[in-house]
Formats: C-alpha cells, structure tokens, sequence
C-alpha cells in the first residue's frame, strides 16, 4: 500500500515537470498589444470605444493599448472622460496618430499629450487646440482674432468667461505634459495661439517621443521604455509583440450615429409624430411603436450632448404650436411654431465642433416640411368644416345601386350590400347603371347614372 502511494506521488511529479513548461509557453504565447481606431469627431462614442477597450485590456492582461488617433476635435466632456481613463488605466497607452494624413487636433492634441508614450506617423500634424466655445470645446479656430485685433499672442480675448476656460485648457494641458515630461510651453501655445506641428516638427519640440511608419516599428521603438502606469514605473517590452485590433460593437456603432445633434433631432421628430398619429388613430399600432423607439433614442443621445434645455423646450413647443395648427387651422400658431423651432435649434447645443454641430441645410428643410405637413393637415380640416354633415338619408344621395329588377316605375335594387325598395320617374330596366337621388320611408328614388349630367349639357345647348 505504501508502495502504491509512492508511485502516485512520482507519477504526480513527473508530471507537473512535464505541464509546467508548456504552461509557462501557453502564458508567452498569449502576451498580446490590443489597438483600436478613432476616426472622426470625439463624442460619447469614442469615449464608450476607449473605455470598453482598456477593460478588454486589462482583462487580458494585455502589454499595451494602441490608440490610433485621426480626428479634428470634438467634445471636453468626452475628451475629459477619455484623459481620465487613460491616467487611471492598468495598461500603458500608445498615442498613434495615423495613418499618413491624418492629425490629432484640438481635443486629439489633448489625449495625445495624456498617453503613456506618444508617436506619429509621417506625414500627419497636431495642434491647433484653442477652445473657441464657452464650456471647453477645443475644435478648429480658424484664425479668428480677439477684440483688439491680435491673434491670441499669449493672452486670452477680453471676454472674461473665455478666458476662464482658455486658462483651463493651458492648465489642463500643462498638467499633462509635466505627468508624461513633454514640452508644456509649446502645449500652452497650441492653446493660446492655435499653434500646429508636423510630425517631425513635433519630435523636435519633444512633443512626441517617436516617428513610426507602422505598427511593427512602433512597438519596437516603444520597447524598452520606461512609463508611469497608474502610479509605477514599468518597463514596455513590445518589440515583436502580435497585434490585435478592437473593432467597435454593435452599440458604439450605433452611438456614433445617433449622437450626431442633427440626427437626434430628426429621431425626436419622427417620435413625436409618431406618437401623435397613434392618438388620432388609435389601432395603427406601427406610428407609435415606431414613434417611441425613436423618441426613447433621441432622448437617450439628447442626455449625452451639452444641450441646452432651453432650446430643447422651444423646439418642442414650436412642434406642439405646429400640431395645434393641423388640427386648428390658424396662421400665427403655424409661424410661431416655425419661429420657436428654428430658435430652440440654434440655441440646442451648449458648444459647437466638428461633427456636433446643427446643420441648417438638415434642421431648415425639417422645419420646412413640419409646417408643410400642419398646412395640408389643417387645409384639410378645414375643407371638412365648410361642408355640412351627411348622415342618413343625405348619406345615400349619389350613391351607386344595381337593379335586382324592375316593373313600371318601382322595382328592387341592391344598394351597400342590401336589397331596397325603389322607384324611378324614369323607364329603367334590369342591368342599367343607376344612383340613389332620394330616400323617403325606406324607399329609394333612383335615376339612370348619366342622366342628370346629360340633362344639364341639353339646357346648356339650347341656351
């Protein structure tokens, strides 16, 4: 017995010795860098894209992320959100900005400072970080000049609010740039003077670390490196490392389009007709499901932009104005309708930048075709109440009969799927085609189609 437990015990060596190294091997072999792609406007999309891919990472236990950056800006709120997570992540964090052409501007310039090592690829650019926006929109300048006609030399303009967050923006940037040891004055001037660089202008200013082709030569230049990951040093060890890219669920997806401003406010449109025809026709069922799904989306995209709810308010009262004029037709309920929903969209977004702002070639035409649509509505209507009701006998005047059959001047006719009695002032004979002219104590009068018709072009020839 003992033997046996002896022979159990080697057996079990032999074989941990045996597992143990190709473990260690599996381990080696699942060593990995993760990348994703920004390509466009930074909104709640890119910063949901960020956030689900360093949790992947950290999952995985990947060596890095990669975040290729081509973008011209977008929103502080996302571009805040996204610098948090990179500062707060497990995983160090490579600023790419690719492929050639490409830039990493305004809010780009942001997050590109706040990575753990920032590259280029030649031929791409950053900068020009200025907030043009009160709320802390970094977006394109333009070149616009400040009251006293400077070009934001170092100071701010005489506007005391835009100066408050033009000093944000140099601290938060500058902030940056002492935590990964880039070039903090040349950050302050991308701010206060929209300054840009090329890439190998920014490899000069010591703005980035590196110039990569791609991302084999990226991870080989970012090996060995020393980086501050959530609060310790670590040295990178990428060189050789297999690549895999995150691309985007379903639901980013789907974020990055309805979070567009213009098409959440033609989702909130759709809604809230959709849901008015399901009232006026209760039992359509497809107006209002549709209308509420819509409406749920455009309120949940409406939540994750710096609207400002007094727009929103006046857009939906001008709809309401223009609902209220299909069903009264009145002209100053329809232009003030129009008046308030233009006005709400233009004041509907608290800052504007590339790709969150309200187009007007979009927002008019809408606009156009509300009040379009509450004027056919309401022409309509109106058409209804100048003439009187028809109920009953009055209803059945003009209406087509078949002729069952007929003696003399009275005979049976079949008239809305019913055998009536009826009588005629005319010869008619079964097989003619006939219309109700009258109705008196259950009895149809009725004459030959045509004959009046004729009969009024015979008066007309004798005159």
């Amino acid at each position: 017995m003992r033997l046996a437990r002896v022979a159990l015990l080697a057996a079990a060596f032999v074989a941990a010795a045996v597992l143990f190294p190709f473990s260690s091997a599996g381990m080696a072999a699942e060593r990995v860098a993760l990348s994703i792609s920004i390509d466009g406007a930074i909104g709640p999309a890119s910063s949901r894209q960020l956030k689900e891919a360093l949790k992947a990472a950290a999952e995985r236990n990947a060596e890095v992320l990669i975040l290729q950056l081509d973008t011209p800006g977008g929103l502080v709120t996302s571009m805040r959100e996204m610098i948090a997570d990179i500062l707060a992540s497990r995983v160090p964090v490579i600023g790419y900005v690719a492929p050639a052409g490409g830039h990493a501007a305004s809010a780009g310039t942001y997050i590109l400072y706040a990575t753990h090592v920032a590259a280029m690829a030649p031929g791409t650019n950053l900068g020009a970080a200025t907030p043009v926006e009160i709320g802390g929109l970094p977006s394109l300048p333009g070149g616009e000049k400040d009251k006293d006609g400077k070009d934001g030399g170092g100071q701010p303009s005489g506007d005391p609010m835009m100066a408050k967050v033009t000093n944000d923006a140099v601290a938060l940037i500058r902030s940056l740039a002492e935590l990964r040891g880039r070039n903090g004055d040349w950050g302050e001037k991308a701010v206060r003077q929209a300054a840009s660089l090329s890439a190998s202008a920014a490899l000069q200013e010591h703005v980035i670390d590196f110039i990569a082709r791609d991302t084999a030569e990226l991870l080989q230049l970012a090996d060995g490196r020393t980086v501050d990951v959530a609060g310790k040093k670590e040295v990178l060890a990428t060189k050789g490392l297999p690549v895999e890219t995150l691309d985007p669920g379903w639901f980013i997806r789907l974020l990055a389009v309805i979070t567009d401003p213009n098409v959440a406010v033609l989702l909130m449109l759709v809604g809230f007709y959709g849901i008015v025809f399901e009232v006026t026709s209760p039992g359509a069922v497809a107006p209002g499901v549709i209308g509420g799904i819509c409406l749920v989306l455009a309120l949940y995209a409406l939540d994750l932009l710096p609207i400002n709810y007094t727009g929103l308010a006046l857009m939906l009262l001008g709809v309401t104005f223009l609902i209220v004029e299909a069903f009264n037709p009145t002209v100053v309920l329809g232009l003030g309708g129009v008046a308030a929903f233009l006005l709400g969209a233009a004041m509907l977004l608290k800052v504007e930048g590339p790709g969150f702002a309200i187009s007007w070639a979009i927002i008019g035409p809408a606009a156009a075709l509300t009040l379009g649509l509450a004027l056919l509505a309401g022409s309509y209507l109106w058409a209804a109440r100048r003439n009187p009701p028809r109920v009953g006998g009055d209803a059945m005047r003009g209406l087509p009969v078949e002729i069952l059959d007929w003696q003399g001047g009275e005979g049976h006719v079949l008239a809305l799927g019913e055998r009536w009695r009826a009588k005629a002032d005319e010869p008619i004979a079964p097989g003619d085609r006939a219309e109700v002219t009258a109705v008196s104590d259950l009895v149809l009068t009725v004459r030959r189609r045509g004959a009046g018709n004729d009969g009024a072009g015979n008066d007309g020839a004798k005159q």
